[in-house]
């Protein structure tokens, strides 16, 4: 089977998913579209060079609907004769965007893709597509549906994680984004966001709080608890699947979740072919890519199960992989995540992660797919895993080697 390489990766800072965000002006649309420029410029391709451009985006409705990836590359100055394809996995949908064009380069479906994703989260509202298993009772009565933050709670509970725990990975996640931006980790991935007359308007992650201390945290009240304990009553929902369980532990808050951010992120894969055609140099192989269904209530445990499956799959083992990125939708699935594979925190999101720099939905699995690379060669190290974990009970990874 043909060998898949990441010949480029790249993203745009994110932006606060607010009305005062950098980003807040700029279209879906418009954010993919500079990205696929951007690929397009940093390695000289031109005509018909990529078979396709697979997209993610979460919350396809509005201006993220209508087959967003499309309308992408006729906005952009990318040859009109390359399609475009929208796909969502939930958090995962940047990465199955990148896996999904990999497996499709292995199988000789073309020689070169672009993969990735973009979420606008502060123009096009998280939940605002009506998905069946929140509002549909026939459904969500059937897989005792509750908020991803109840679910996240559950970890803690389940697994007896403290709020203690929690809020140190937050802080530390703060500390590590700050030291990784002063010391310009991402330069080589970073595309400045810049307005219709070519000024920057975004040159840096804007959400990070690296003011961030224990005692802050502390002051901030649980996310969830209401939810859960009074109305709508969550937590009976969650006994229900779980009776073993007599309470839940709502430890989660904004401070030690993922933030609601606006981003893209793009990778160009292809054959060994394209790049001796196209000047270019991989820089890693995509070695071995995974997803699969989990419960549906607890919902985030994704990433302990899909990592064991794509290491069972290609022969490898947890002492295989030098680097981890394991997206920071709540500070107890990465807790989790150290807790099942006894993996060094030294080892995992290295340059802190969503709960620092916020979680574009769409995006974030391009973008970790693009940090622990860049990671990786900064430290001159071999091999990294990327995982999510995916709303309504999925996980998806990819293991990256390089070249």
């Amino acid at each position: 089977m043909t060998e898949a390489y990441i010949y480029d990766a790249c993203r745009t800072p994110r932006g606060k998913g607010r009305p005062d965000g950098s980003l807040h002006e700029v279209t879906s649309v418009a954010l993919s579209a500079r990205l696929l420029n951007a690929v397009k410029a940093r390695n000289g391709l031109e005509g018909h060079v990529v078979e396709d451009v697979i997209w993610g985006n979460v919350t396809q409705v509005g201006e993220q609907g209508g087959c967003l990836a499309r309308s992408a590359v006729l906005l952009s100055d990318l040859d009109e004769r390359i399609p475009g394809l929208a796909i969502n996995r939930f958090c995962a949908s940047g990465m199955e965007a990148v896996n999904l064009a990999a497996n499709q380069v292995k199988a000789g479906a073309g020689q070169a893709y672009i993969a990735g994703g973009v979420e606008m989260m502060g123009r096009v509202a998280m939940g605002s597509d009506g998905a069946a298993i929140a509002v549909d009772p026939s459904l969500a009565m059937k897989t005792y549906f509750v908020p991803q933050g109840i679910s996240a709670d559950i970890i803690a509970t389940e697994y007896g994680f403290t709020r203690e725990q929690a809020d140190a990975l937050a802080v530390e996640s703060q500390r590590r984004a700050a030291e990784a931006w002063a010391e310009n980790r991402f330069a080589k991935s970073i595309v400045p966001v810049r307005d219709q007359n070519g000024l920057v308007i975004l040159d840096h992650d804007e959400f990070m709080r690296p003011q961030t201390t224990m005692e802050s945290l502390g002051a901030l009240k649980p996310s969830f608890k209401d939810m859960g304990e009074v109305m709508p009553g969550f937590d009976k929902v969650a006994m229900l699947k779980y009776p073993h369980l007599d309470h839940i532990n709502h430890i989660h808050h904004a401070g030690n979740s993922s933030g609601i951010v606006d981003g893209a992120a793009a990778v160009l894969i292809g054959n060994k072919e394209f790049g001796i055609a196209h000047g270019l140099k991989p820089r890693a192989r995509i070695r071995a890519t995974a997803k699969i269904g989990t419960d549906p209530t607890i919902m985030l445990t994704g990433p302990v199960p899909v990592t064991e499956k794509i290491l069972r799959d290609s022969g490898m083992s947890i002492r295989d992989i030098d680097l981890f990125e394991v997206n920071e939708a709540f500070a107890a699935v990465v807790l989790r995540f150290m807790q099942a594979f006894d993996v060094s925190p030294d080892k995992v999101n290295v340059n802190g992660g969503a709960m620092a720099f916020g979680h574009p939905l769409g995006a974030t699995g391009a973008m970790i797919i693009g940090t622990v690379l860049d990671e990786l060669e900064r430290r001159d190290l071999s091999t990294g895993l990327a995982t999510l974990c995916i709303a309504s009970g999925m996980g998806a990874a990819t293991i990256i080697e390089r070249v």
